[in-house]
């Protein structure tokens, strides 16, 4: 059973994502706080295994509340969820430790999904938020191109995507929608066997595509 705090300055926000995680019969949310020092003195009193945390919170936001609950609990997770797409806040919390960064837009699945990822030991990035802050984060470490018999396009797609370009990004880059873009994405997941979107952006970066 993952013990899981929710922190949001929105008591109607904390509700609904309450009953969309406990759906899971291994999450139940124990405690609930208003913003990151309330969560930090919950967290001095109680065991928690993974936080989900909001940004912009009065008192003490998500981010310094990120970063001196990872210098202080290492062990617990810090989800971070939040309704701003700025790939700074990303880059700050994932810096400071934090285990992934959700966008409020994702549904109960991925959700939940995201949960159990990081309570495994996995990233967990948005992928919006994958596009944007992944070639920022990557240290520049040489990967050998492998032949994945990629056609033109699916190799200019994969390019793009190391370029930190989001699907709507590319799909106005090479004039297609964004449904097209996803069917190209699968594909090329397909042939490359990669498991998701930021595992191919990593091998776009490290591989070198994406400075082609």
């Amino acid at each position: 059973m993952y013990r899981v705090l929710l922190v949001d300055d929105q008591d109607i926000v904390r509700q609904g994502l309450k009953v969309m995680l406990e759906q899971d019969d291994d999450i139940i949310v124990t405690h609930e706080a208003e913003n990151g020092q309330q969560a930090i003195d919950i967290l001095h009193k109680h065991i928690i295994d993974l936080v989900l945390m909001d940004i912009r919170m009065p008192v003490m936001n998500g981010i310094e509340a990120t970063r001196k609950i990872k210098e202080n609990w290492p062990k617990v997770k810090v989800l971070i969820l939040t309704t701003f797409n700025d790939e700074q806040y990303a880059i700050e919390t994932l810096k400071d430790g934090a285990d992934g960064f959700l966008l409020k837009t994702a549904d109960s699945k991925q959700l939940i999904e995201s949960v159990k990822s990081c309570m495994d030991g996995g990233l967990v990035l948005h992928d919006e938020v994958t596009a944007k802050v992944m070639p920022k984060l990557l240290k520049k470490e040489p990967q050998e191109a492998i032949d994945y018999e990629l056609t033109k396009r699916e190799t200019m797609i994969v390019q793009l995507i190391g370029r930190g370009k989001t699907n709507q990004e590319i799909a106005d880059e090479l004039f297609l929608s964004v449904g097209t873009i996803k069917n190209y994405l699968t594909q090329i997941l397909q042939k490359t066997g990669f498991r998701d979107r930021t595992q191919l952006a990593i091998y776009a970066v490290r591989s070198g595509l994406a400075d082609e």
